[in-house]
């Protein structure tokens, strides 16, 4: 996890978003590494079930391009964007009435993901899920 800044000018992704991962994952991450577990692998796991906490404690140290790890981080946005959307769905079948926040946490979820993509900064807190039942 380093800070340098990469030659064509862009901030790597560990100084983009080491600042944004939180204590507790650290300490999971290297239980589960010291396990035997695969950064990449649970990287590409998390990602896709839209974890996108979880999905940036392994890229911080998969040995993956950084193209990729921000590919990666930005898809587990976009897939718990669905997901709260899909909640919100059922809540408002299930309770009779809208759920307009979860509707903006997911739009949230979808601007981090194009931030991300393009190699941009974040500002820690943003993108931090909304307890569901």
């Amino acid at each position: 996890m380093s800070d340098e800044t990469l030659g064509d000018g862009n901030t790597s992704f560990d100084a983009l978003y080491l600042p944004l991962l939180r204590p507790a994952f650290v300490e999971i991450v290297r239980k589960n590494l010291a396990e035997g577990a695969d950064a990449a692998e649970q990287a590409r796991a998390y990602a896709e079930r839209g974890k996108p906490d979880f999905a940036l404690g392994y890229l911080l140290v998969a040995d993956l391009p950084d193209e990729e790890k921000r590919a990666l981080y930005a898809l587990a946005h976009e897939r718990r964007a669905t997901y709260i959307e899909q909640k919100a769905r059922q809540f408002d079948r299930e309770f009779h009435r809208p759920f307009p926040l979860l509707f903006q946490e997911a739009t949230k979820d979808r601007a981090l993901a194009r931030r991300i993509r393009a190699g941009q900064t974040v500002r820690p807190g943003a993108g931090r899920q909304l307890p569901m039942m």
